[in-house]
């Protein structure tokens, strides 16, 4: 069966300047290596307000989608919030919402945007304006198409606003691996965070992963959702991290593997990647769906 892969247009917010720290681009290149790979996309719809409050205070939400957040929270965000990244972020979370429910159909899927984990209840903050697997896995819960989920964080940094949005729901078991001394100083709890330390490379990286995947399967979770962001990459200008290129194509194909051995399905998003090449990140993150065609 053909993964369904997930993509919008709107995922390439142009208001972003190609020298911003955030490689807004990738988006689009992503996109433009896997049609060159013969590979073809699903539209998503853009996420409703009433689904971006599951996750969100109401207010926030408002304001985003009005352009009329604060300048203090905007620079939190890291996004002057213009009619394009509004636009953006409710089609991202729309895309990880229908990639999920395509998992749940066909086993796995994957949306070509996502992972914007430090998104908590009350706002933005580090790039991510809206948390899309907050929402989610909120989503599924609410209409009672799962009744467990997992959360595995393989982000450079700590996913903290994906921890503050489920840190009171016993359904949801959020897991993180990331450099320990990386943004963000403060890091709220998940149910299991593994932080490596600075200039941790592939064997070390991988020998952890395979502990906190095999915690986090072993919940019994109804999806997991991956964060497979490409920033523990030793070229990652904001990562720490010193995994190759073969260490993330290992750690992308032990996430999908043991998914699909356990007969869980699996919901990939793009996560963070920062290289000064563009090109170079988009082309790792092509890596999950590789990963993910074997799962599908």
């Amino acid at each position: 069966m053909t993964l369904p892969i997930v993509h919008h247009a709107d995922y390439d917010a142009k208001s972003v300047a190609d020298d911003h720290r955030f490689p807004m681009r990738k988006y689009a290149l992503v996109a433009d290596l896997l049609r060159e790979a013969g590979h073809a996309f699903i539209q998503p719809e853009a996420a409703s307000e009433d689904w971006l409050q599951l996750a969100h205070d109401e207010a926030y939400v408002t304001a985003i989608m009005t352009q009329t957040l604060e300048a203090k929270a905007a620079r939190k965000v890291g996004f002057e919030i213009t009619p394009a990244i509004a636009r953006r972020s409710a089609a991202s979370v729309g895309g990880t919402c229908l990639a999920a429910r395509l998992a749940l159909e066909q086993g796995a899927a994957v949306n070509l945007a996502g992972g914007s984990h430090h998104a908590g209840p009350e706002g933005g903050a580090g790039f991510c304006v809206f948390n899309d697997v907050g929402v989610a896995g909120k989503l599924l819960l609410e209409t009672k198409e799962v009744r467990r989920v997992a959360v595995i964080d393989c982000d450079v940094h700590h996913g903290d606003g994906t921890a503050l949005i489920f840190r009171y729901d016993p359904r949801v078991f959020t897991a993180s691996l990331h450099c320990e001394q990386n943004w963000p100083r403060e890091k709220p709890p998940s149910d299991l965070d593994m932080g490596l330390a600075k200039g941790t490379g592939d064997a070390e990286y991988l020998a952890a992963l395979g502990d906190l995947v095999e915690a986090a399967l072993g919940t019994s979770p109804d999806i997991v959702f991956y964060n497979a962001g490409v920033d523990p990459h030793a070229e990652d200008r904001l990562g720490l991290l010193s995994l190759s290129d073969e260490g993330l194509r290992a750690r992308d194909a032990f996430v999908a593997r043991s998914c699909r051995s356990a007969g869980i399905p699996l919901c990939g998003v793009l996560g963070g990647g920062y290289a000064r090449d563009a090109r170079a990140v988009a082309r790792r993150h092509t890596f999950l769906v590789e990963a993910l065609n074997i799962a599908a």
